[in-house]
């Protein structure tokens, strides 16, 4: 059975147009419920299923947080509610608190006019898409109120960000420090404002916070991992040492070293590795995806680790690992995951396990990536309409042809769709800049034509 509501990362649109409407966000907290319910594992037969739920600060996030309580409560469901709350911070505390679901409200990098749903099982894992399609079948059904007796309790949580916080702590080794650190963290006016300066300064390092004061409608606007000039200009306008940006949602990380280079997934994930197999904790290889750099296959095979790439998103590169039996994966826009520190990807774990890297061996950024070459590449967003096919768009086909002849081996070409956003993405990549430019352009306008402009 395909899945009509579920993308790559949950239940995502513009808020007010299907599926983000309360109406529907009412009827998927029911049929979540209904799910939970229906298969309660070892509780209890008078014990309620619960979840937890977490969101981040985009202004929408009341309503549909009152619309989803509302529907697993009329399912019969309990609901414990956080606030906001970075998304691997659901993930870790429906783990740790033993419940049966996590239930994050956000569009992760996204504008504040989009927003989304995505669900973490009992393990603090994405759910599979057995039980995502489970839910979608039950959304066929009308909402039928279980009696009153039966109905569902929410309350709210008020020590979840302390435990968060406690939690990344953990993941970084208690014989080191970051006294002596400068950084900048740039939390996008997301969900980490109240936990990542926290983490930071705890650990010892004198905290700049940027991107910490969330309106509604500010979050991810030209700052945090998506936009990563603002961490930049700020790490030289207070000769920080370091500066660190997460997306809205706290899943996704960029960094910078003292003079406001950015460093992307890629090149973390590279240096979390190069780390672990020189000191002797690496497990297995590393999964990338079909947009990781082509360099980075190349820097892991001169230090014998194995890479094997995975469609794009996060979802893809666990399957990959989990198969694997390896820990160690990530994605170029910064998603990583170590999957001996957490189940999910943390941009706040994540950031420390490059800061361990740091500290242990007294390396910079640059010097740990100095042999890390990173050929050029190009990224164009051509947006198209909802039911735009990729593969049956007239002229796409032969555009990549020419372009293939023209790269003649020296590069990759990848065409995809957004699993979020109504988006055709052109990766073009190879040794010379400009043909890699000049392709990218090509494809991205001949994909736009077929999308009738």
């Amino acid at each position: 059975m395909g899945r009509k509501y579920f993308g790559t990362d949950g239940v995502r649109g513009k808020v007010g147009e299907s599926p983000i409407t309360p109406e529907f966000v009412l009827h998927l907290g029911y049929a979540a419920g209904q799910v939970l319910v229906a298969d309660r594992g070892s509780l209890p037969p008078n014990q309620h299923p619960t979840v937890l739920i977490g969101k981040d600060t985009r202004i929408s996030g009341y309503m549909l947080e009152a619309a989803l309580e509302a529907g697993f409560t009329a399912a019969g469901v309990n609901v414990l509610m956080t606030g906001p709350m970075p998304t691997p911070a659901v993930a870790y505390l429906t783990r740790a608190l033993r419940l049966q679901a996590g239930v994050v409200i956000s569009a992760s990098h996204n504008p504040f006019e989009d927003n989304g749903i995505k669900f973490f099982s009992e393990s603090g894992q994405k759910l599979p898409d057995a039980v995502e399609e489970a839910i979608e079948a039950r959304l066929d059904h009308p909402i039928v109120t279980v009696e009153a007796r039966q109905l569902g309790r929410a309350r709210r949580i008020e020590d979840a960000a302390a435990r968060y916080i406690e939690f990344c702590k953990s993941t970084f080794p208690n014989h080191l420090d970051l006294r002596g650190m400068r950084i900048v963290v740039d939390c996008a006016h997301g969900a980490t404002y109240h936990v990542a300066p926290h983490v930071l300064h705890e650990l010892g390092a004198e905290v700049i916070a940027i991107g910490n004061e969330p309106n509604g409608f500010n979050i991810n606007d030209h700052c945090g991992a998506t936009h990563t000039k603002a961490l930049s200009e700020a790490v030289r306008t207070h000769r920080a040492d370091l500066g660190i940006a997460l997306d809205g949602d706290g899943d996704r990380l960029m960094m910078a070293d003292a003079s406001g280079r950015i460093y992307d997934g890629d090149q973390l994930l590279y240096v979390i590795a190069r780390h672990r197999i020189k000191s002797g904790y690496m497990k297995g290889g590393v999964v990338g995806t079909l947009m990781t750099n082509l360099g980075t296959e190349h820097a892991l095979a001169r230090l014998n680790i194995p890479f094997e790439r995975a469609k794009v998103g996060d979802r893809y590169v666990l399957e990959r690992l989990h198969a694997n039996g390896w820990t160690l994966g990530g994605e170029t826009s910064g998603h990583i995951l170590c999957l001996d520190k957490h189940t999910t990807g943390d941009g706040i774990v994540s950031a420390l396990q490059v800061l361990r890297a740091l500290r242990e061996t007294g390396e910079t950024l640059d010097a740990f990536t100095a042999d890390l070459e990173t050929y050029p590449q190009v990224m164009i967003n051509v947006r198209v309409g909802k039911t735009f096919k990729l593969e049956s768009a007239p002229g796409v086909g032969a555009s990549v042809e020419a372009a293939e002849r023209a790269l003649n081996g020296s590069g990759r070409i990848v065409l995809r769709a957004s699993g979020t956003e109504p988006l055709i993405r052109v990766m073009v990549e190879g040794r010379d800049a400009s043909l890699v430019r000049q392709t990218a352009e090509t494809i991205a306008a001949a994909v736009k034509t077929a999308a009738g402009g």
